[in-house]
């Protein structure tokens, strides 16, 4: 975690570093500069993903869960209507194994993190010219992805405050996007996808990780906004892609 020499202006504390993200992104990685320590954000990420995950394995339950994923994929549940019921036991054992593997998102999001960061610094340095440092664009990546934990706050208080686990997607759990009301419609499969992914806290994402990219690389805001949905949009083709070719 490295440190920027020469950098003007009073440093701010981790938590301050947290809380500006929400109200004044700028500040945060303005100080992103000084100090590319990234321990705090990682932490409540951390947190918080371990309590979304039992959350939504004792409140909804792991065969509901693989219920959900049968249904939101016809060749899955094709496949399982085909199978023998011994072999459809194994299938559904695979998938309700995968669901226990929640617990360790920590370790998944620092990996993600870190590939991230490495095309970001990428993008910005060699496309546009930046000035980031590979550390730097890690911190951008861990503090700019933050808003993202709204999502599991949301989703752990309105499952207690008893919402219905019916039909629970968890990967679209509540209703910040147009796709998470065509779930159970007729619509293509790659349409809603591609609805889903144009979430709320989604966008909220992407302007901060631009404002992010651009302060810290030292490039126009414009050019941090084309790196970042200029690889969100790639995301999310291949996203709607995937959902044509298996739904």
């Amino acid at each position: 975690m490295e440190t920027v020499s020469g950098f003007e202006g009073a440093p701010l504390s981790q938590v301050e570093r947290v809380v500006d993200v929400f109200i004044a992104p700028t500040k945060t990685f303005t100080d992103v500069r000084r100090s590319a320590s990234w321990w705090l954000p990682w932490l409540l990420v951390a947190a918080f993903s371990m309590v979304f995950s039992y959350t939504v394995l004792h409140k909804v339950g792991i065969p509901a869960l693989v219920d959900s994923v049968v249904r939101a994929t016809p060749s899955v549940e094709e496949r399982l209507s085909g199978a023998s019921p011994e072999d459809a036991a194994k299938i559904r054992q695979t998938m309700e194994m995968q669901f226990k593997f929640m617990y360790a998102y920590p370790i998944i999001g620092i990996v993600l993190g870190l590939i991230a960061a490495g095309v970001l610094v990428g993008s910005a340095n060699f496309i546009f010219a930046g000035r980031a440092t590979y550390g730097q664009m890690l911190a951008v990546w861990f503090y700019g992805t933050l808003p993202l934990l709204l999502v599991s706050v949301l989703t752990v208080v309105t499952l207690y405050a008893g919402m219905s686990t019916d039909g629970f997607n968890i990967k679209n759990p509540i209703g910040t996007n147009i796709g998470f009301y065509l779930q159970e419609s007729t619509a293509p499969k790659w349409l809603v996808t591609l609805l889903s992914s144009v979430d709320v806290f989604a966008i909220w994402t992407a302007i901060v990780l631009s404002i992010g990219v651009a302060v810290v690389a030292g490039i126009k805001r414009s050019a941090g906004a084309i790196v970042v949905f200029g690889w969100w949009a790639i995301y999310v083709l291949f996203q709607a892609g995937v959902a044509a070719v298996t739904g």
